[in-house]
């Protein structure tokens, strides 16, 4: 079994990625436990995709790491009334330096008022090895936005988003929950059954 980098920052989501990967690689780490982690500017993401941003942090890790195998993922919530806002901008909606909790608080500035607040997490994941795409794969979540915050738990967009069929946001819900919901844990089984098949 192979090391797989996770080309994040983001330990939460790697934390996730390793619960639903752990029997597929010997060892799952992300960007910040690389020695030369800080060295190395991130991508800039430039797509208008998820998929096109996955592929741009995925190729870029491969250049750094060339004999790991990869795994990028761009992932978002995409808001019904707001035409698909914030999409690709996710984590960047409040500006270039927002918290998530600036985020937060954008969105339900922006739904102020709004009766339909239906809404969807989206994840494209893209396996690399040696600058190669060996599997892209997506999954989604459906739900709806709550007017306000609840719970501490997950990140970003957790505490406002109430998935379908339960009426607790994911900030709230137990993650083991949120890992069998999730778009990323959708995303993430698709990707196991390419992994267990090749």
């Amino acid at each position: 079994m192979s090391t797989l980098i996770v080309a994040t920052h983001n330990s939460h989501k790697t934390e996730e990625i390793a619960a639903l990967l752990a029997d597929h690689f010997a060892l799952i780490t992300d960007l910040t436990q690389q020695s030369n982690a800080d060295d190395h500017p991130a991508p800039e993401e430039t797509g208008n995709t998820f998929e096109a941003n996955a592929l741009i942090k995925a190729l870029d890790a491969s250049t750094r790491f060339p004999d790991a195998t990869i795994l990028a993922d761009d992932s978002g919530l995409e808001v019904d009334a707001l035409a698909g806002a914030p999409g690709v901008y996710s984590a960047r909606y409040a500006g270039p330096d927002a918290s998530d909790a600036d985020n937060r608080k954008h969105l339900l500035f922006a739904l102020d008022g709004v009766a339909r607040r239906t809404a969807r997490f989206r994840c494209v994941l893209i396996l690399v090895k040696n600058g190669q795409v060996l599997v892209t794969c997506d999954g989604s979540c459906e739900g709806h936005i709550a007017k306000e915050e609840s719970g501490s738990g997950g990140f970003g967009y957790d505490p406002l988003f109430i998935p379908e069929g339960h009426t607790e946001s994911f900030g709230t819900l137990p993650a083991e929950t949120k890992n069998q919901l999730s778009h990323r844990a959708k995303a993430l089984e698709k990707l196991k059954s390419w992994l267990t098949e090749n």
